[in-house]
């Protein structure tokens, strides 16, 4: 999967200077489509460790704030009857965190140093996978390593499915929320282009992936992981990012017509689990501990990993293999 950085690029222009697409580009269901996939990739980026200047620059200059109400604007008028009062409900909330969003730049980010943004990051999601709030969905409703192998090969075929795979510039796991809403960022964008060039058909199979993932996936964790969040952060800007991303997530779910199982408190599980002969493992930082190895391997899924990765765990001698 491309990094959020080069995703960027994707907008309402790209269709906007097809010849003979007058009618469809303007049509309500292109500009759903492309402000959803505007407001997916916004919470993705703002979730991904800041290793460069890149983001807060974006935020400091206050084009986080701009692209988000430009989507939000394009999604109100678009929205017609889909999803009724409860949906537009939602994205009044959600531009009312915006709005505090930008307060809060004004008072506090503008002045901003990068080690500032990411010291704030270390705070609420520390240096390894934090108990408080994990933003990993196999930590949530999995209490043993093939329950979490079988969700990973799930979402590891959504991403084979429509050819997508992990950067080398992001070193994260499958399951992480910014990749997973990165993916629904894609799907979102690769509907308006379907309505534009591949028809009905082709259309309904994005629509319908993304209902799934929804349902199955994101629509299940998310919910539970923004409490979690909200409580670890206090304030401040990913608290105000985990409110966000709550009511986006009550708005899909309603804009889509589905009905995802929300995980609970109970359904948490901790970052350990037992191999059938007692061992316990425990995931380790930045996606180089036992855990995510033995889970890429049980898929199928290894190439997602980087190359130089596996190379170092190899080097430092760390312990690999399947469950």
């Amino acid at each position: 999967m491309t990094s959020q950085q080069s995703m960027q690029g994707m907008s309402a222009s790209a269709t906007a200077t097809l010849p003979g697409l007058s009618t469809i580009k303007d049509s309500p269901a292109v500009e759903r489509a492309l402000s959803r996939s505007k407001i997916y990739l916004l919470i993705s980026w703002s979730l991904l460790y800041p290793e460069d200047e890149e983001f807060l620059d974006y935020l400091r200059c206050g084009e986080f704030v701009e692209d988000g109400r430009t989507a939000l604007d394009a999604l109100e008028i678009a929205l017609g009857a889909n999803g009724g009062d409860q949906a537009k409900a939602r994205l009044i909330l959600i531009r009312e965190l915006l709005n505090q969003v930008e307060s809060l730049i004004a008072s506090e980010c503008v002045n901003w140093q990068l080690s500032d943004l990411q010291s704030e990051h270390r705070r609420v999601f520390s240096n390894v996978i934090t108990l408080d709030c994990p933003p990993y969905e196999t930590l949530f409703g999995n209490d043993h390593v093939f329950a979490q192998s079988h969700v990973m090969g799930d979402i590891s075929g959504f991403y084979k499915a429509f050819g997508v795979e992990l950067s080398k510039d992001i070193h994260e796991r499958l399951d992480h929320l910014s990749v997973e809403f990165e993916f629904m960022h894609f799907l979102s964008y690769k509907e308006s282009y379907a309505l534009c060039h591949d028809g009905p058909e082709k259309t309904q199979i994005v629509i319908d992936a993304q209902k799934k993932f929804v349902k199955n996936h994101i629509g299940r964790w998310v919910p539970l992981f923004c409490r979690m969040l909200t409580k670890k952060a206090d304030s401040g800007l990913f608290k105000l990012v985990a409110d966000m991303t709550a009511e986006w997530m009550e708005f899909e779910t309603v804009f889509l017509g589905v009905t995802p199982q929300p995980y609970t408190e109970t359904d948490y599980r901790p970052a350990t689990f037992s191999s059938p002969e007692g061992q316990t493992y425990e995931c380790g930082a930045q996606d180089q501990g036992n855990e995510l190895t033995m889970l890429l391997n049980e898929v199928g899924a290894q190439s997602f990993m980087d190359v130089k990765d596996k190379d170092k765990e190899s080097e430092e001698g760390r312990p690999s293999g399947t469950a």
